[in-house]
């Protein structure tokens, strides 16, 4: 994304973070190695696009529930296939981790990309049984705080079953991004910046964990923030955690650590 504003520099993160093109290399092969040792079922279709396909990855024995992870890269980039190794944490801990791929901008648009991680959702759902997590990491981060909302595109049993939403450095107003370079892309307008910003939509009873890292952008730790202020006495429990030494990239390394606190909190 070209650095040419102040709203386009507010949500650039490769120019501020020391090392930045070497985590795309690091993330695939965490990913790749952890895949090939993995008790998965991969590349499943949850709708016909060629993108739309899930990773599920099992732990021993009965799941405890369904975690989902899903990517980021403002909705314009990356699959599934990056991010592989982020289920470890959780499948340690005893649940099944969904990661889906979805149609990208500008094949397709932001509302369109709402109503296809809630198909994966729904597909994967009928597959594993119990509790529901649903997390992300930026445009991830903003697509599952959407399936924590009352509009979420869910069938109403499925929707029953989310238990935890866990938006970490989640886009979650989409209005400003209408200012950047990204919108050539992303093509927003007023009435689908609101319609798909989780600070201007009603929580289902759920319970809320707003993570960001320290270290990150402004506009992303205003982000999380400002969900968690908004969803405040609306969903069941807010919690808003900035973790410590953390910026947009390494935030989500936790996920891998059955141990860390990330993934405790992502699996109760």
């Amino acid at each position: 994304m070209p650095i040419d504003t102040p709203e386009d520099r507010a949500y650039e993160n490769h120019a501020y973070i020391p090392g930045a093109e070497g985590f795309r290399t690091h993330w695939a092969q965490e990913a790749a190695a952890f895949r090939a040792t993995a008790n998965a079922s991969l590349d499943v279709a949850y709708g016909l696009d060629p993108r739309e396909r899930y990773d599920l990855f099992l732990p021993e024995g009965v799941p405890k529930g369904l975690a989902t992870f899903i990517h980021g890269g403002y909705w314009m980039a990356f699959d599934k296939s990056t991010w592989s190794h982020l289920a470890a944490g959780p499948v340690a801990r005893g649940y099944a981790v969904m990661v889906p791929s979805y149609p990208l901008c500008p094949q397709v648009r932001i509302g369109e990309i709402t109503v296809a991680i809630g198909a994966a959702l729904n597909h994967a759902a009928r597959r594993v049984a119990g509790p529901i997590v649903a997390c992300g990491h930026s445009a991830g981060g903003h697509l599952a705080a959407r399936m924590g909302c009352v509009d979420a595109p869910l069938d109403a049993d499925i929707a029953a079953r989310v238990t935890r939403v866990v938006p970490i450095s989640g886009l979650t107003d989409l209005r400003p991004l209408m200012a950047t370079k990204m919108n050539e892309t992303l093509r927003l307008t007023p009435e689908e910046a609101r319609a798909q910003s989780p600070v201007l939509l009603d929580p289902a009873p759920i319970d809320l964990i707003a993570w960001v890292g320290d270290g990150e952008r402004p506009q992303l730790r205003r982000q999380t923030r400002i969900l968690a202020l908004m969803w405040e006495g609306l969903a069941r429990s807010v919690r808003h955690v900035e973790a410590t030494d953390r910026h947009h990239f390494d935030v989500i390394a936790d996920l891998a650590d059955p141990n860390s606190a990330l993934t405790a909190a992502l699996t109760g």
